[in-house]
């Protein structure tokens, strides 16, 4: 993906997003769960159930070259 993942400035979101260090977006709500966050507390059965269920309900937006829903999908899923 070349780009560069910080954690994020802003108060809601988990992770900021730069390319060639110019700010692209802030993704990853700190309201909600992702991929890791399911394994460490419920384990890997239940995390691959929600990895899928998150990729059938966000199949428009994460399969858009540099949007939100596609680092999203490729960093927090």
């Amino acid at each position: 993906m070349n780009v560069e993942i910080k954690p994020s400035t802003r108060k809601d979101k988990k992770i900021d997003v730069y390319k060639d260090k110019k700010y692209i977006c802030s993704i990853g709500n700190i309201n909600y769960y992702d991929y890791p966050t399911y394994i460490q507390n419920n384990g890997l059965s239940y995390a691959n159930e929600r990895r899928k269920l998150y990729k059938i309900r966000h199949n428009k937006d994460r399969n858009v070259k540099n949007s939100s829903g596609y680092f999203v999908d490729k960093t927090l899923w």
